[in-house]
Order: C-alpha cells, then structure tokens, then sequence
C-alpha cells in the first residue's frame, strides 16, 4: 500500500485547508481507532499539541471521532511530542497523538502518531490507515461506529506536565548539577514553554527564558531552533556560559556555547556517542545518522573507533534502524536527536541535558567541549515548487545535477530530494572546495526555479 496522507513525519499542512481540516482530522481519527482496536479491553488514546491557534480546530474533531468508535481520550494539553510518546507507554494507552507541525510557521498544523509503544508508526500502519480513509479497508467512513452504549469518554490528565518534568529530570546522572551555569533556554513559544525552564531550573541552574510567551500566533516565529539568533545574543549580552534552543514541539535542539557559536545536531550526536563510548554504554558500535549529516561527523567518529549508520531524512528512519541494528545513539543534523535510553523519539530538552552532564563532567566551558570536529563546507537551500510540479522531472534539472557530480568528481557529496513536510525541494552539496560546493548548488537551485 502507498501514502498519500502522511508524510515524512505524520500529516502535515496548512491549518483549515486539506488535509488539515476537521473533516480529515475526524476520518483520521476513526480510521488510526479501528486499527488499533485489539482486544476486548477499555481502549485508550492521549492527545497532545503544541501552541497554535488552530490546535483548538484540530484537537475536537480528534476527540470526536477516536470517541465515536469507541476510545476514551486523554488530553494533555501543550507539551512536547516526546512527552506523548511517553506518556502514551505511561499510561499504557493504544494510541498516542501529536497535533503540531513542529518546527513551520503557525499558519500550518500536523497529526503525529504513536503507537502503544510510544515509538511513530510505520509507514505500513500509515498506508492501512490511509486505505481505511478511502474505503479500501473497512472502519474509516463510519463503518467501525461503535454501538451508544460504548461511546468513548474524555478527560484531561491535569499533571501530565509535571510527569514529564520528573521523567526528563531523572536522565540527568543524581551525582551531577547545573549549579552555577547560567543557562539562556529558548522554547520558540512552544509546547515547552513550561517545561524546559522548569527543568533546567529544578537542576540548580540560573534559567534565562526566552519564547515562553505563546499567544497562538508566534510559535517558532523568529525565536527557536529554526531562528536561533536570538538565543546566541541573548547568551553573548547575559554572560551565559550555555544557549539552548527548541523548536515548536521541542523534538528537536540547538545549542550555542559561551561566545555564541552554534552547535548543531552532529556536534550534538558526536559528544554524546564519546560520552556512551567512554562509559562503555555505547551500543552499536557507533551512531545513526540521516544522509544530510556532515562528512566531518563520518569521519571523525572512524577517527576514534565508531562507525556511522546512515538513513533517508526523518527522525522516524532513524529510530527504526537503531531497534532493527540495536544502536542507542542517533539522530539528524537538524537537531533531532534519538537516545533509546531514555526515549522512542527525537528529544530536545534530553539531549540537551546528557551535553550538559558532559560539560559539567569536563569542568570545561562549552566551547571546548562541543566542537570536537570541523565540518567539511555545506551548502544547504530549498527551492518551492507549485502544487502538482514535477520539478525534479525537468530535463534541464536532470541535467544540472549531472554536471554538479562531475564538478564534486568524488570529492564531496550531492544530495537532492522533495521535502516530506513542505512542497520544496532541497539541495545540499558539501566538499573540500567551499567555492565548487557552493556553484553546484546555485546551479541546481536556477534550474529548479526555472523548470
């Protein structure tokens, strides 16, 4: 069966226009219900979202139809959609749902799913839910309405916020503190707004807030993980020894040390798997990686005796080759990072915590803990395309493309591929040659603007 309906991660688009809509949100709801309809227990599906303004839309129409075949829900209100995988394993539920659309502006909203436990569903799991939407399986239309007398109920779970606080605080090592750091925390008026400060404060550390004032409207605008501007001065003008930044749902991280440099998701990745190494808890043998991960990260982990697994772009490709090849460690250059340890998907505000017990352990600051390599030259750009474009179809693309690998010659990497969230296409290009990576891409980028 193929997808239609969901993408790299869940359903995505613009809020109140399709797929987005209640009517979708409602047929999803009942479709993912009957399908996880086993057995003759009590079944049971949480919800959580960030802070859009359409999450009010979104969330009902959820609630209406996972109900209307029979499952009691469990609102959580805003909060991180690592806090849903969790939860729905906490509370031993069928089904969880994130509605957010992580890191895009608020205009758009998405629909995530977990299964019971609490890792995202397979694309298998997509496409049956997918064809019981369309009427190819039975269950999506109306045809798995659940009798009166079995309709589901709903509750909200009013401390789901601080379950989560505990659960995050206890991956932080007990013999360690954040004591004496001064910590500037963005959470991109997101669904952590509460949260992170929450927890880096409960760990002794002085919490600078920023992005803890969601109307709706602002969520990742200007601030987060996507637009870390703000966090890298605000580290500079507070005399912060650390930046950290989420974005929308807080699946994702980026920090900056004490001059305001970045650390992206492969630093991120790479002090984490010494750290495993070093304290022989490293399983794998190395870590998981997508395609977009710098070719400095593939070589400095073969420098020090760690291999690097690579996988298609999705947070979700990544944890599905950590469980099938065993592998504790893992994530994206985007700041997506996975650690099998303490959770089932990409969480910021943990990863962010096992950096900081490595620069707590070295006593160093964070610039000389957190840049252990030198990235190779990338260039990065998304070119949007039409609805209904085959942009990648052109003759002229095709032809660009050709001649980029040619140029690169075997001395660095292209990578070319249609955004599973957005319509663009994305091209990136790294290599030694700074100048030749960069004139690869504008090229491709002019032939995709003009296909």
């Amino acid at each position: 069966m193929t997808r239609k309906l969901f993408g790299t991660d869940g359903i995505r688009g613009r809020a109140n226009v399709e797929p987005m809509t209640p009517e979708t949100a409602l047929a999803v709801a009942r479709a993912a219900g009957v399908e996880f309809l086993r057995g003759d227990h009590r079944h049971q599906v949480v919800i959580g979202k960030d802070t859009r303004l359409s999450g009010y839309l979104i969330e009902p129409a959820l609630t209406a139809g996972f109900i209307a075949v029979g499952m009691d829900v469990v609102l959580l209100g805003p909060l991180p959609t690592p806090a849903v995988g969790m939860l729905t394993r906490s509370l031993r539920a069928d089904l969880g749902v994130m509605i957010s659309a992580s890191h895009n502006p608020f205009e758009d909203n998405g629909i995530k799913l977990f299964g019971p436990d609490g890792y995202k569903l397979s694309d298998e799991v997509e496409a049956r839910i997918e064809a019981r939407i369309d009427g190819r399986l039975p269950g999506g239309n109306g045809d798995g309405a659940a009798p009166s007398e079995h309709l589901g109920r709903a509750r909200r779970l009013d401390d789901a916020l601080g379950r989560y606080i505990e659960f995050v605080k206890a991956t932080f090592p007990r013999e360690l503190s954040l004591a004496g750091l001064k910590i500037v925390v963005d959470c991109a008026n997101g669904a952590a707004y509460r949260v992170a400060p929450t927890v880096l404060y409960e760990l002794g550390a002085e919490v600078v807030p920023l992005g803890v004032t969601p109307d709706g409207l602002n969520i990742n605008k200007g601030c987060g993980a996507t637009h870390p501007e703000a966090m890298q001065a605000a580290v500079v003008a507070q005399g912060a020894d650390l930046g950290i930044a989420l974005d929308g749902d807080a699946d994702r991280v980026i920090l900056a040390d004490e001059q305001g440099r970045l650390v992206d998701g492969d630093q991120l990745m790479a002090l984490v798997a010494r750290g495993c190494q070093r304290a022989g808890r490293l399983l794998g043998g190395g870590l998981v990686a997508t395609v977009m991960s710098n070719l400095g990260l593939e070589r400095w982990l073969a420098a020090n005796g760690m291999a690097l697994r690579r996988t298609p772009v999705g947070d979700r490709y990544v944890v599905e080759t950590m469980r099938a090849e065993g592998f504790n460690v893992g994530g994206e250059q985007s700041g997506h990072i996975v650690l099998s340890d303490y959770t089932t998907t990409g969480d910021g505000l943990i990863a962010a915590l096992q950096v900081l017990a490595e620069i707590v352990r070295a006593g160093r600051p964070a610039s000389e803990v957190t840049h252990l390599f030198e990235r190779l030259p990338q260039v990065l750009r998304s070119v949007r395309y039409a609805a209904g474009q085959q942009p990648l179809e052109a003759d002229s693309v095709k032809a660009a493309i050709q001649d980029g690998e040619a140029a690169l010659n075997g001395r660095g990497r292209l990578l070319i591929r249609k955004s599973g969230t957005e319509p663009v296409v994305r091209v990136m290009a790294e290599g030694e040659d700074e100048g030749a990576v960069a004139r690869v891409v504008e090229r491709i980028c002019a032939a995709l603007a003009a296909a």
